[in-house]
């Protein structure tokens, strides 16, 4: 976490509970007098709009909103900010119980807990502005360097923290599944019309989000189904099916190449079909082998 600099720093407010929003803006006022609240957002999409409209130098970002969770703000923002300005500090802000706040202590990401303790926020604005993050295990510090090291990521230190601590996160903040593992999707249902297309998902070369829709891309063919990502993801191979974008999924034996473009930004050439996918940033360690 980089220090922000003395004069007027920047920040934005993500939650959607207008109460917990204004307690939270009054004990930074009182906490970070110097402090500009640029925006107080009450969902996800339009926090992410804000923030990379405004650029502000600290997300507090809650954890649970409308249309986006804070996790998924933050993965947008790790993808789309622009390099040629300092990534955001992010402090998510969460109601889940002490086991999975844990969670956030051994990645080093900074939280507060609902409703917020003004002392708590004392020391998370101490951290900012000395560029301090909260202790962590070398171990798992270590880890993070090292995966840094090998994705090559920008030279940013929050956006190469974020990038990192985001994946690990979303997998251990992910809720388990009620009862029995999902069974591996074998078949895919599309329905045009009045007919019902199965579409072997061995024969699908990449899924991507549409809207509320979801393209299943075969060689010669692509079919809208009423799915979600979120909902798909558990049901696939994940040693076969490999997530490159929070909106796309590329089944890995179709990919032929990863090349980078002038901008540092990988892309994919695919062995059956024309187009290139386009990796994130937080997905290009998948790919620093090929």
């Amino acid at each position: 976490m980089s220090p922000l600099p003395p004069s007027r720093p920047t920040a934005l407010i993500a939650e959607d509970e207008p109460l917990l929003a204004a307690h939270l803006r009054h004990e930074l006022a009182s906490a970070w007098p110097e402090l500009e609240v640029l925006a107080v957002c009450g969902n996800g999409p339009l926090a992410l709009e804000r923030a990379l409209a405004l650029r502000p130098q600290v997300c507090f970002l809650d954890i649970r909103m409308p249309g986006m969770t804070g996790l998924e703000v933050a993965e947008a923002l790790a993808e789309d900010w622009p390099q040629e300005h300092g990534f955001p500090a992010l402090v998510f802000v969460t109601a889940y119980d002490q086991y999975a706040v844990q969670a956030f202590d051994r990645q080093a990401v900074d939280y507060l807990l609902k409703p917020v303790d003004a002392t708590r926020l004392r020391r998370c604005v101490q951290r900012l502005q000395q560029g301090q993050p909260p202790t962590a295990s070398t171990s798992a510090l270590n880890a993070l360097h090292e995966a840094a090291a090998a994705a090559s990521p920008p030279a940013d230190p929050n956006l190469t923290r974020a990038m990192e601590q985001l994946q690990a996160l979303a997998r251990q903040l992910a809720p388990p599944a009620a009862g029995a593992a999902l069974a591996r999707l074998e078949v895919v249902q599309a329905q045009i019309g009045q007919t019902v297309h199965l579409v072997p998902v061995d024969e699908v070369i990449y899924f991507e989000a549409a809207d509320k829709y979801l393209r299943v891309v075969t060689a010669d063919k692509e079919h809208l189904i009423r799915l979600s990502l979120r909902e798909l993801l558990p049901q696939l191979d994940a040693q076969r099916f490999w997530q490159i974008h929070r909106g796309t999924v590329v089944q890995v034996r179709e990919v032929t190449s990863a090349q980078r473009d002038e901008a540092g930004r990988l892309h994919l050439h695919l062995r059956r079909r024309p187009e290139t996918l386009g990796v994130s940033r937080l997905y290009a360690h998948l790919f620093r082998g090929m």
